[in-house]
């Protein structure tokens, strides 16, 4: 049996360990038994996922999670909320005690060898401002991440579901396309957060697929879509000119990916931009 946390434990827990929650770090911490079961049953965990969680905070969705799954890597970056962790869980889940690693860290700075068992899925409330650098590192680092849910800030959560075509549809959207189709999964309202953040969160999940090209030509692919929205509202033949080399480079690589040189990077998909860095190399 779980006990989940609710607002009075999240700041009874809060005071006891001396933490106020770090604007810096992204510190929301959620206090809604409901929201994180919600957000545990959109996930469709299976019984032997093994989650990695970035950012576990006080445990709230940490304990909602770990019935659900086979173990849980909680990437902590606060080493006092790393070191409480095992003790809350002792307290409201003790016989999922044995379910749950914690790593006092970074997660950009993650490794494979970090997490072992290896991962299989992503669960997180991650902090608003490094939300994208971490699911797109995280995704490359450990490829055996199947699937994933993250709660993200809601305008975070458009840009990286946008689609070519669409007004936010821009970086993130386009590398999180390399690795996984992605859709957006539902709002979630300020008012579960401790403290209350001033803007609306959205959940976005993704299913892990084969990329557009060999994953040893993901950064070539990369740099071309960074170069495509460095100046985004450029036709490809100038935005692509300093990438390729001068304009009518870029007009040549262009051409040979099928791609006309007047269209502009928003609305290119990542097969596009794939054939795009093929063709420079060839």
């Amino acid at each position: 049996m779980v006990s989940l946390l609710g607002p009075a434990e999240i700041r009874d827990l809060a005071k006891r360990l001396g933490i106020a929650p770090a604007k810096k770090l992204g510190q929301n911490f959620v206090h809604d038994p409901n929201t994180v079961r919600r957000i545990a049953r959109a996930a469709g965990l299976a019984p032997d996922d093994v989650v990695v969680e970035v950012g576990p905070g006080l445990g709230s969705l940490t304990l909602a999670l770990l019935p659900e799954v086979r173990h849980l890597h909680a990437i902590e970056l606060d080493a006092r909320l790393a070191a409480a962790l095992p003790s809350t869980v002792a307290s409201h889940a003790p016989d999922l005690l044995s379910r749950l690693s914690v790593v006092t860290a970074d997660a950009l700075a993650v490794r494979a060898g970090d997490v072992d068992p290896a991962p299989t899925a992503l669960v997180a409330n991650l902090p608003y401002n490094v939300a994208v650098p971490v699911v797109l590192h995280l995704l490359a680092e450990l490829p055996g991440l199947r699937h994933g849910l993250v709660m993200v800030q809601k305008e975070v959560a458009d840009r990286l579901t946008a689609g070519p075509g669409s007004r936010v549809y821009g970086v993130p959207s386009v590398k999180l396309a390399w690795y996984a189709d992605a859709r957006q999964a539902g709002r979630v309202p300020p008012s579960v957060f401790w403290p209350v953040p001033n803007v609306d969160s959205g959940l976005v999940s993704f299913t892990r697929r084969d990329p557009p090209a060999p994953p040893g030509r993901r950064e070539s692919v990369f740099a071309v879509v960074d170069a495509a929205f460095a100046q985004r509202r450029k036709m490809l033949r100038s935005a692509l000119a300093d990438w390729a080399g001068s304009v009518p480079a870029a007009e040549r690589v262009l051409a040979a990916a099928g791609v006309p040189p007047t269209a502009r990077g928003e609305e290119l998909t990542i097969g596009q931009f794939a054939a795009i860095a093929a063709a420079a190399e060839r």
